[in-house]
């Protein structure tokens, strides 16, 4: 039973990683642009 829960977490991390890297793309590239224009 041990290794179910550690495979479901191993799962839901992977998930977790693709999905943040997914939709925080945007959020940084719209933050680094903000940050260049705030330095210049």
């Amino acid at each position: 039973m041990g290794w179910f829960i550690f495979l479901l977490l191993v799962v839901g991390a992977a998930v977790a990683y693709f999905w943040v890297k997914k939709h925080f793309r945007r959020e940084i590239e719209r933050a680094k642009r903000i940050n260049r224009a705030n330095r210049e």
